[in-house]
């Protein structure tokens, strides 16, 4: 970049006047120009690609031929004289003047700015040739060292610097604009400098496009120019691409941005099969350095946008046309420094190659959501036609936060944690066409205090995101499973109450995670690098700890309810035996009568439910004693305490320094999560499979019993548990249940699944409208079973499973899912242990958080624990009653 002085500004003053009728008349010709449909593309052209007396223009982005007596530089994106002539004047690309050098001094110095004889010859290049083993002996009077200022600098101190650093009543604290803002604009819009010109506009993209009309700050001053340029031509035909100038804004119009994303289709198809298969989007961006100096064409492939590091492929599958990308990362600010000394500036384009295979590129237009207008963020309105659309970005900015000193640390890092790409189709197309894509760009201010311990949080929104999609699925598969076709206003009670849920256990993981960050890197350093966090910030964590308990809270009392409220009903499907003599009183006479079925087996299967209601994987008691233990007894709670010391214990007689919030949480959910997983893992792998397994001991209670379960959660689906005994009768002598089981066990009778010679006793069911109004016939009559009610068994697809939802609607028969997973615990306490556990704890931190005691909070924990199962029990005792018309006095 070439950079210029206080005396520009004084040529700068003198078009002001005049610039004003100008301006005014300029912008009338662009408001008009813009209303009409533009297409924003043109040739694409490689450096490497431009003739021998063409140079590569960075702005512009083509090939443009030298001047008289010039060729291409070395770099090809400029011209240097011929050989034998001299520079007299430079200002970059093709603002270059050559004169030819007298016949006694053909030969140029090293900068090329003046002519010298060479007594031994010339080289190629026009400088002097010394003879192996010789050494070019400059004249006595040519030994005074010269360094030429850069030509576009108007030198009035007599130095290469400018004199005052004052940035036309903008007061500055940035180091890089105070030293370069006024350089940079005043270079650029008296010489055309085009590097200069790049270095303003990259000033203007690290003030995020924004600008003020009564304040001169980067983005004024490139406005400046750029309307008071009105007579120089337009690149490529773009009114909003002036020559010599970065194309930066596509104009401040209202309405204008809806015109560019949705008015012309992109000239090229996409499609996933065929012969003309086509899914890549060959993106493709100009890379500019802060100076202005243009660095080269590159692919975005490979992770030139994505901050997060990954596989190529994994990356690269960003850019494959109808895939859905994602992908989010926690940086530390240290690697931010490192990677990223300076900004890397990038103007994206879409390649395309038309029928003629002549490639083409495409302006991709950004939506730069931190952009101010007149101080208001109006591409953070609903409505498109309020935007202002842009086109350059960088990803990381560590430069212009730097105070005082451009090699010292930076204050502020200004980062890109959020990047999509939008892609749309053209409405009703055939083809494959699609309008032009749109980048949405965020940036955050990371105010730098500790680089290696501050990370830049990426995570929460992508989670947040994944929230709402699994919330949406939830509702979608609750709608089906209670037959409803509607969205009303439960539908829409529903999709929070699962938000609520899903967002709870975003919060919870971002929270845990963050503490066991603090409590890790905090108390394991050895050398001071991380300092825990401020007041603010723990005020902060302590209200994402705060609204991921009530998010949870309501989670957890939405399953409560659901589980009090099921429907149940239990099939007996015991036949009489025969008949027997039975006396008719008030007849006076004895007749045959049928051998009743006996009603204990259905009280004792009645009963068995009713105590696994509120059976868990962990004993809650052993689990708050347990956390307890180890904070207090064993002493962890001291690695909550704000010093660098990790031990467990502490002196009375030394001083003990307050408790940190964020390690008190930390350490607390540590313990609890730890003991709680110990806990599943031995119920799971050793209680379970050697000692009692309550849930499977139920389904061959049922299947002795000769009693089947149906289970209704929703109001079209539920669960069924298929107990029919393979001995036809269940009421019997010990004899002959003891022969059955022996009969059993030898496999000399039939398996117990529902389908003939298969185990399968436990089923989702999916239920046909007719048979829900089938069963609350049943249970209003209680007369008969109604023969018609029919079904057919299937497995589930493995997306069905994992999406926790039904594909197919039954319509006049009800499905039998296969469920080998005894699935209908997700009605009792025993298949919620996940929303149980985190309840549990985000309580006991809550609790702690507002008292800093952790016996009250086991208490209180533990307390809650007893009600909530208390009430669980008495009312969902009630309901089994109710809708199974067993008495409730048996239920003991």
């Amino acid at each position: 970049m070439v950079t210029g002085c206080r005396g520009a500004w004084v040529a700068m003053a003198a078009w002001f006047a005049f610039s004003i009728a100008t301006a005014t008349v300029f912008l009338l010709l662009v408001l008009s120009r813009v209303s009409q449909a533009q297409v924003f593309f043109f040739p694409f052209r490689q450096p490497e690609t431009c003739g021998h007396n063409e140079y590569f223009d960075i702005s512009a982005l083509s090939c443009v031929p030298c001047g008289a007596n010039q060729r291409q530089d070395a770099r090809g994106t400029s011209c240097v004289c011929l050989p034998g002539f001299q520079m007299i004047s430079n200002n970059g690309g093709p603002n270059i003047i050559c004169k030819k050098c007298p016949e006694n001094m053909k030969g140029v110095t090293e900068d090329g700015w003046n002519c010298i004889s060479c007594p031994a010859g010339l080289t190629a290049e026009g400088k002097c040739h010394c003879p192996t083993g010789h050494i070019l002996d400059m004249p006595q009077e040519m030994q005074v060292v010269v360094v030429r200022c850069e030509p576009t600098f108007i030198n009035t101190s007599r130095s290469c610097t400018c004199s005052e650093p004052n940035i036309l009543g903008v007061s500055l604290t940035s180091e890089w604009f105070a030293k370069y803002l006024q350089s940079s604009a005043a270079a650029c819009w008296v010489y055309a400098n085009l590097t200069s010109c790049q270095a303003l506009g990259n000033m203007c993209v690290m003030n995020m496009n924004s600008y003020e009309s009564s304040t001169f700050d980067a983005c004024r001053l490139f406005q400046f120019i750029f309307e008071n340029t009105a007579g120089l031509r337009t690149v490529h035909s773009f009114s909003f691409w002036r020559q010599n100038l970065p194309w930066l804004f596509y104009g401040d119009q209202l309405g204008l941005a809806p015109q560019v994303l949705s008015t012309t289709p992109l000239p090229t198809n996409f499609s996933f099969k065929g012969q003309n298969q086509n899914t890549k989007l060959k993106f493709v961006a100009a890379s500019y350095d802060v100076r202005g100096n243009f660095l080269k064409w590159q692919t975005l492939e490979g992770g030139v946008l994505q901050l997060c590091p990954d596989t190529e492929t994994r990356l690269n599958a960003a850019y494959s046309f109808g895939t859905t990308y994602q992908q989010s990362c926690e940086i530390p600010v240290s690697k931010l420094l490192t990677d990223f000394p300076t900004p890397i500036f990038y103007d994206v384009y879409l390649e395309y190659t038309d029928e003629n295979q002549h490639r083409y590129i495409w302006a991709v237009p950004v939506l730069n959501l931190n952009l101010q207008h007149n101080k208001i963020f109006v591409n953070q309105d609903s409505s498109s036609g309020k935007w202002l659309l842009t086109r350059r970005i960088f990803l990381v900015d560590t430069l212009s936060g730097r105070e005082n000193d451009l090699e010292s640390q930076p204050r502020l890092v200004r980062v890109a944690t959020q990047i999509s790409l939008s892609i749309h189709l053209v409405p009703n197309t055939k083809n494959g066409n699609i309008y032009p894509p749109l980048i949405t760009i965020a940036y955050s201010d990371v105010d730098v205090r500790d680089p290696t311990s501050q990370s830049v949080e990426i995570a929460l929104g992508v989670l947040g995101g994944l929230a709402v999609l699994s919330s949406l699925l939830k509702t979608a598969g609750w709608k089906r499973r209670v037959g409803s076709p509607m969205i009303d206003l439960q539908t829409v009670v529903k999709f929070l109450v699962y938000y609520a849920g899903d967002l709870a256990n975003v919060f919870f993981i971002i929270t845990v995670g963050t503490g066991l960050y603090w409590l890790i890197f905090f108390k394991a350093q050895k050398s001071v690098s991380v300092l825990l966090p401020v007041p603010a910030q723990e005020e902060r964590f302590v209200t994402f700890v705060g609204c991921a308990f009530a998010l949870k809270a309501l989670q957890f009392l939405h399953k409560l309810i659901s589980q009090i409220t099921i429907d149940i009903f239990f099939i007996d499907w015991e036949r009489p035996k025969g008949k027997v003599l039975k006396a008719v009183e008030g007849e006076g006479g004895v007749r045959n009568a049928t051998v009743p079925v006996s009603i204990w087996r259905t009280y004792f299967v009645a009963n068995e439910w009713n105590e696994i209601q509120t059976v868990r994987k962990i004993n809650p008691l052993f689990q708050v004693l347990t956390v307890l233990f180890f904070l207090e007894v064993v002493g962890f709670k001291n690695l909550a305490l704000m010093d660098s010391s990790s031990s467990l214990s502490r002196s009375q007689s030394s001083y003990i320094a307050p408790y940190s919030r964020i390690l008190r949480y930390a350490v607390s959910a540590a313990a609890w999560l730890v003991i709680a997983l110990m806990q599943i893992v031995f119920f799971v792998v050793f209680y379970e499979r050697f000692i009692e397994d309550k849930i499977r001991q139920f389904v061959d209670l049922c299947c002795m019993s000769n009693i089947s379960v149906f289970l209704l959660s929703h109001k079209c689906f539920g669960y069924y548990i298929h107990g029919r005994s393979v001995h036809g009768h269940a009421d019997t002598n010990m004899e002959e249940m003891n022969m059955n089981l022996k009969r059993e066990a030898e496999n000399l009778c039939s398996q117990r699944g529902l389908v003939p010679n298969t185990d399968g006793q436990t089923f989702q069911i999916a239920v046909s409208s007719q048979m829900r109004q089938h069963y609350d016939r049943i249970h209003e009559t209680l007369t008969r079973v109604h023969k018609e009610m029919d079904y057919f068994i299937k497995d589930k697809l493995l997306l069905e499973r994992i999406l926790g939802m039904e594909f197919m609607e039954p319509m006049e028969k009800s499905i039998f899912y296969n469920d080998e997973g005894y699935s209908f615990s997700s009605v009792l306490y025993y298949g919620n242990e996940a929303t149980l556990l985190i309840y549990d704890l985000l309580f006991f931190c809550v609790v702690d958080l507002a008292c800093q005691n952790f016996i009250l909070a086991a208490c209180l924990t533990y307390l809650q624990q007893e009600i909530f199962r208390f009430i669980r029990n008495t009312v969902g005792q009630k309901n089994l009653a109710s809708k199974t018309l067993v008495d409730q006095r048996f239920l003991i």
